[in-house]
């Protein structure tokens, strides 16, 4: 019984494994860290599975875990002083259309541009643009409502655009 509880496990979660790496590199920017944060995702799935607490949509559930544990990690972080303070202020034009951005930066850029959205934002850009998440589903993953996802995606898009578009005037004038 045990050998078939956990082929069930590897069935129904390793699909789910680019969107749980994705979703952890995306909030913590130490590759070590991501690894031990996908590693400890598929721990505690592993330890609910097979204490009977299977779930309905398994995609949700382990991103959920996922998200909890990259979450705890960067407050435990921000305590230590692990993590850069860096805060960028909101506003700026966003005239510089998206996909020029995206043409004229390398998705280095990007995901650096990415790392420096505020959390919530970050984490609902990568379930919705870069995993396809709806709205709905995003919701329920991070435990709000459908407005207050869409609101921090587009909050976080055009942040997102104006940090793209100071990087390439940075890049253009130098």
């Amino acid at each position: 019984m045990r050998s078939s509880m956990h082929d069930e496990f590897l069935n129904e979660t390793l699909p789910c494994l680019d969107l749980v790496y994705n979703l952890a590199r995306r909030m913590v920017r130490d590759p070590h860290v991501v690894e031990d944060v996908v590693q400890e995702t598929y721990t505690r799935a592993f330890e609910a599975w097979t204490s009977e607490r299977k779930p309905r949509n398994v995609e949700a559930w382990i991103s959920t875990i996922c998200l909890n544990l990259a979450r705890s990690w960067l407050r435990k972080a921000s305590t230590r002083r692990e993590l850069p303070t860096d805060e960028i202020a909101d506003g700026g034009s966003t005239s510089t259309a998206e996909s020029e951005a995206l043409r004229r930066l390398g998705s280095d850029a990007v995901h650096a541009a990415l790392r420096e959205l505020p959390e919530e934002q970050r984490a609902a850009i990568t379930l919705m643009d870069l995993n396809g998440l709806t709205a709905k589903e995003t919701g329920r993953i991070m435990g709000t409502p459908r407005n207050t996802v869409l609101s921090r995606v587009h909050r976080g898009r055009k942040r997102l655009a104006f940090l793209l578009e100071k990087k390439v005037t940075i890049d253009e004038g130098a």
